[in-house]
């Protein structure tokens, strides 16, 4: 049986108003898939980099990468879903914004009851990037010290609880007063307005001249050689987004001149495309959720057929917390 879904979908990249809204028919799953019907989607700077062609994307594309709702039906060798389970994601490809889709299934995880669909579809992929940063970019351990960037937004405000929850001290920017104080309220050590505020020279007072053991920078481009002066000897620059747009090319060597400093630039999806690791990740995530060491706040909510606004909110830095698209 064929079951159609509104979809959003861009037929050019561009700015918001390249956002569209058709109905598609969504088929039955094969080997390997299911179908599910979405309750709520998350929305991610990633989908403005997919919109915009900072990513480029195949046309016409649909955008989206992450979702909750009830799975419809399972293809062939789909064993740790069933029909009527719930269930939540960040995965490729992208599609998330649409009522229901057919996707492969092994990164699709099932979703705890106690957990709602609109906190999954905030989460899952804030959340895992959250984890892998913490636990699989650079050692990490009780008593470190981090710098992040955006600690107000979606992915800080959960990466604040979760450094208190491990006893790292984590150092935050922000964009105002107010959002400095979301992120205190959530578990940052100190927060630096870097409107005001020198964000280097205010963590080399906050480390006692020492610098930081990691920075956490989705920002990019405005905060890169900033974030660099930051780090102590042998420390780690984890740059995993690009807000103010790409880094320039920069000469290597500079990181030799600066102390022997670390430098990567990981994604969510490398950590997840293997099953297993997939799902021990979300599991940690939902442990986190479930015990109340980490809430999930939902700032923004837009319907689907305001995606466009949803997207203008977020690009403009309007938003704090998570944002979700309801269906």
């Amino acid at each position: 049986m064929t079951h159609m879904a509104k979809t959003v979908v861009i037929h050019e990249h561009g700015g918001p108003e390249t956002l569209t809204i058709e109905t598609r028919a969504v088929d039955e799953p094969g080997p390997g898939e299911i179908r599910i019907a979405h309750r709520a989607c998350g929305l991610n700077f990633i989908d403005i980099y997919q919109r915009s062609g900072l990513y480029p994307q195949r046309m016409p594309a649909a955008l989206g990468m992450e979702a909750a709702g009830v799975v419809e039906a399972v293809g062939e060798g789909v064993t740790h879903l069933k029909p009527g389970d719930r269930a939540a994601y960040a995965a490729n490809p992208p599609g998330a914004y649409t009522e229901a889709r057919v996707m492969p299934a092994a990164q699709v995880c099932p979703l705890p009851e106690g957990i709602s669909f609109e906190e999954g579809a905030a989460m899952m992929l804030k959340g895992m990037t959250v984890e892998y940063l913490f636990h699989r970019t650079t050692p990490l351990e009780a008593g470190d010290t981090v710098l992040f960037h955006a600690a107000a937004g979606g992915v800080g405000l959960i990466a604040c609880q979760w450094a208190r929850s491990e006893g790292i001290t984590l150092i935050g920017t922000a964009g105002s007063d107010e959002k400095c104080q979301l992120a205190l309220d959530h578990g940052a050590t100190h927060c630096i307005n870097y409107r005001t505020e020198d964000f280097v020279a205010r963590v080399r007072d906050l480390t006692g001249g020492k610098g930081v053991v990691a920075v956490m920078d989705s920002v990019g481009k405005d905060t890169f050689d900033g974030s660099l002066d930051c780090l102590k000897p042998l420390g780690m620059l984890i740059n995993f987004g690009s807000a103010s747009g790409p880094v320039p090319p920069f000469n290597i060597a500079t990181l030799a001149a600066k102390g022997s400093l670390k430098l990567t630039r990981p994604t969510l999806f490398t950590h997840i495309a293997d099953h297993a690791t997939c799902q021990e990740m979300a599991r940690h995530l939902f442990d986190k959720v479930l015990s109340g060491e980490v809430t999930i706040r939902i700032d923004q909510k837009f319907a689907l057929d305001n995606i466009a606004e949803a997207h203008r909110a977020l690009a403009g830095r309007q938003t704090t917390g998570c944002t979700i698209v309801t269906i």
